[in-house]
């Protein structure tokens, strides 16, 4: 999203606008109860590795299918993609998103009822206008046979492309210009919307003489997160798994007031640049209607109870997941916010009698975040075990969408998917397997969960292409559509 010389650069310091002059006493305060915790989390691998094997009763539930087991690559492989992209703030993009697996051989008793015995996702990614991300994930389930699941991810980076449309249920509305969010016109669609906010303007007071909306739905946020979660399979069957995690991380956010942006003369057509006019996210917080803008540290304790039966968790074809999830952050553990998330989802996949692998996925989720002054970038996901869920609008919700188009405090949505494979293929070592997805997306936000309800929905549709790279990556291309929008989207791993 565009050029700026002031973009910070990757290191992991703190000016006095994004956090103050930290003292002893408050790094003490916020690092050092945290990190008593982080220690003990990964200390019990090494507790756990001095186990003997546990009894494999608790996953056969979770065997692979014979057909899928017979495919399984034996060993150690690594999948991964190059990453180009360019926009007006973070200018053009160079970046590497890969995963390396560690499968083990078929003597191993735990080949046939694991996806793989460790996975380490790696992303990085550079931009000219010195944006970067770095971002790691291990995971290892059924660490040497035992009952546990341990994942470790770290992630740094600066992300200009973040949207922000609102913060209650009025973004259930058409949408409105930043200048104008309560009143003034409204747009059926997104493209009619992009043109008018890019329209030069006169100024207010604090702007230039004209100005640009074409960046004040969007900001920047900087984050530097470390997160360690572990999961427990219980009773016989090992269906149910109770999971406990940490998550240290510090947040700036910046809005793109005075940046040079592009701009679209209404007297004559032309093309050109114009300062950016008052942000909605400045707007919003200058006003009180939100709170968090200033960053800071975020410290959150993590529960879940999850019940589990996929019988493959990156491309399942029969079982159900379901999960209560919470996070709660406090003072009492080092944060410098209050607030306690909640999210209940629930996932089905069944095989259909039809071709060689076609299979009907199912997923419906209802979230609520509590604390009267939670931070509005908690309001941008709700937290799974298996990963954060962009809510509501996005590849993760509803894709005919931007992300973050509807935010407020409660919400619920629900997805369909047929995933029909078509053809499959091996070169060389590598083994893939094509497919396509129709799907229907639908949701909707409301200020309080009481008011919950199936009125004032959102809805999209559209068709995905998903190709398997030896079982255990997958690539997602899926076009949404919407009365507001069309939208492609592409990524690693299915929607859910």
């Amino acid at each position: 999203m565009g050029k700026r010389a002031g973009f910070q650069r990757f290191a992991f310091k703190m000016s006095a606008k994004s956090g103050g002059c930290f003292t002893q006493s408050i790094l003490i305060h916020v690092v050092m109860k945290p990190l008593r915790c982080v220690l003990f989390l990964l200390a019990t691998p090494l507790l756990v590795g001095a186990q003997d094997m546990d009894s494999l009763r608790f996953i056969r539930s979770k065997r692979l299918s014979d057909a899928d087991l017979a495919k399984k690559r034996e060993g150690f492989f690594v999948t991964g993609l190059p990453d180009a992209s360019s926009d007006p703030v973070t200018g053009f993009g160079v970046g590497l998103r890969s995963n390396f697996y560690w499968n083990g051989t078929r003597q191993n008793p735990l080949f046939g009822y694991t996806p793989y015995l460790a996975k380490l996702k790696a992303n990085v990614a550079y931009y000219t206008s010195n944006a970067r991300e770095l971002a790691l994930s291990l995971d290892m389930p059924y660490y040497k046979g035992t009952r546990w699941r341990f994942r470790v991810d770290f992630k740094a980076q600066q992300n200009p492309a973040n949207l922000y449309f609102g913060l209650t249920e009025t973004t259930l509305g058409p949408l409105r210009l930043p200048a104008t969010p309560e009143g003034g016109p409204t747009f059926a669609t997104y493209r009619a919307f992009d043109q008018a906010r890019q329209t030069l303007r006169p100024g207010r007071a604090g702007e230039a003489d004209e100005v640009t909306d074409a960046l004040s739905n969007r900001f920047r946020e900087t984050e530097f997160m470390l997160n360690l979660k572990a999961d427990y399979a219980l009773g016989r069957q090992g269906r149910w798994r109770l999971m406990g995690g940490y998550e240290i991380q510090h947040l700036s956010y910046r809005t793109f007031e005075g940046l040079n942006a592009p701009a679209l003369d209404p007297a004559t057509g032309q093309t050109l640049t114009a300062p950016n006019g008052t942000s909605l996210l400045r707007r919003d917080f200058e006003q009180g209607r939100i709170t968090g803008l200033n960053g800071g540290w975020v410290s959150i304790l993590q529960t879940a109870l999850i019940y589990d039966t996929r019988d493959f968790d990156p491309d399942p074809t029969r079982g159900a997941y379901f999960e209560v999830a919470n996070e709660f952050s406090n003072p009492v553990i080092g944060s410098q916010f209050n607030f306690n998330k909640l999210f209940v989802q629930g996932r089905f996949f069944r095989q259909l009698p039809l071709g060689p692998r076609t299979v009907l996925a199912g997923r419906v989720g209802i979230g609520n975040i509590f604390g009267a002054n939670a931070p509005f970038f908690e309001f941008q996901d709700q937290w799974s075990p298996e990963g954060s869920i962009n809510a509501l609008g996005g590849r993760q919700s509803l894709r005919g969408y931007r992300a973050n188009r509807f935010l407020a405090r409660s919400l619920w949505f629900a997805n369909w998917e047929v995933r029909a494979r078509l053809a499959e293929a091996s070169w060389g070592k590598q083994r893939f397997a094509l497919a396509v997805a129709p799907f229907f997306d639908v949701g909707t936000v409301r200020d309080r969960w009481q008011e919950l309800s199936f009125d004032r929905l959102r809805t999209s549709y559209g068709m995905g292409l998903r190709i398997a790279w030896n079982q255990s990556t997958i690539l997602s291309l899926d076009y949404g559509l919407s009365r507001e929008d069309r939208l492609l989207f592409f990524g690693i791993g299915q929607a859910f």
